[in-house]
């Protein structure tokens, strides 16, 4: 496995100067922004894509530093209701698509995107209950007639281009369980599969190790997020897990985004790397800092020395006691 950090953390720093500071730490992997929700900071698909030279120093300063590019990531939602909107995450998509292509860079991670409730709707809506029984209308009108349609073309233009799609399971978009990412996969292809974040996982009340095992089972973890939640054991009981509240009201919320182990023990995050080797990951395992409690240094540096304890970096070995 390789550690890694979603380079957008340090998007206020020049691209080489973040590099250094990556290098520094002893990581292997850079995820970086192209667009959309985590900005362009450090790689703008309209030069790259479009400039030759400039492709092969973009490539050059990260594995000169002995890093890879593990993904380029454009989270936004291209099934926005709103045409305009979506066509701007849309055609971000594309071209962070191609600029992987170009790099070789085998992973784009994005978000599977929220459709409206019918065609002229203007806002995303994100059914969770079963009844009454509109939610469920809005929720097989959106699957047949937004997501499955989208996903099968695009994903299949990734594909074409030997690149994957690590959607990540997040609330408020249409994929955000094991459950939702694999009844896509089948529908869209292999080419779908999990930018794996266990801290969406647990504020949803899953499991990450056993998010793993669903979807490591079916070889559909394409990248991996490391980041940590905690739920307030006060909080949860007044406002529940899809608390409205804004993730600046620390003290009131019901839960929050920490750094690696902040928010559970280094146990529970060595159970999640090990259900990662069972099922045959080997690739990065990439820091995303939200925490509000911690500087960006400070975060990012306490998540490392946390996950060095734990990551396998060796190939594992023949059972020589068998």
């Amino acid at each position: 496995m390789k550690l890694g950090v979603f380079l957008v953390l340090f998007g206020g720093r020049p691209f080489e100067e973040a590099l250094d500071l990556v290098a520094a730490q002893g990581l292997k992997a850079v995820e970086i922004g192209t667009g959309a929700y985590p900005g362009n900071a450090h790689c703008n698909p309209d030069v790259l894509l479009e400039n030759k030279a400039a492709r092969e120093e973009f490539k050059k300063a990260v594995e000169s530093r002995g890093l890879i590019i593990s993904a380029l990531s454009c989270h936004g939602n291209p099934l926005h209701p709103q045409k305009a909107i979506a066509k701007e995450f849309h055609d971000t998509y594309v071209k962070t698509v191609q600029l992987a292509e170009l790099l070789d860079v085998p992973v784009v991670n994005t978000f599977s995107g929220c459709p409206g409730d019918h065609e002229d709707a203007k806002y995303p809506n994100w059914p969770v209950a079963p009844w009454p029984n509109d939610y469920q209308e809005i929720l097989a009108w959106q699957w047949e007639n937004k997501i499955i349609p989208y996903w099968t073309e695009w994903g299949k233009y990734a594909a074409d281009r030997n690149v994957k799609i690590g959607l990540e399971l997040h609330g408020g978009f249409s994929v955000h369980t094991p459950a939702t990412l694999l009844r896509l996969r089948e529908a869209a292809g292999e080419v779908i599969g999990a930018n794996l974040d266990p801290s969406h996982m647990w504020w949803q009340g899953i499991d990450p190790v056993q998010s793993i095992n669903i979807l490591g089972r079916a070889g559909a973890i394409h990248h991996f997020h490391a980041k940590d939640t905690t739920i307030d054991p006060v909080n949860v009981n007044r406002y529940g897990i899809t608390d409205m509240q804004p993730y600046t009201q620390m003290l009131d919320r019901a839960w929050q985004f920490r750094t690696v182990g902040y928010g559970h023990d280094m146990k529970t995050w060595a159970d999640i790397i090990s259900a990662l080797r069972l099922h045959g990951y080997d690739y990065a395992v990439s820091i995303e800092h939200e925490d509000g409690l911690m500087s960006i240094e400070e975060g990012f540096t306490k998540a490392v020395r946390n996950l060095q304890q734990i990551l396998f970096e060796d190939s594992a070995a023949d059972m020589w006691w068998v």
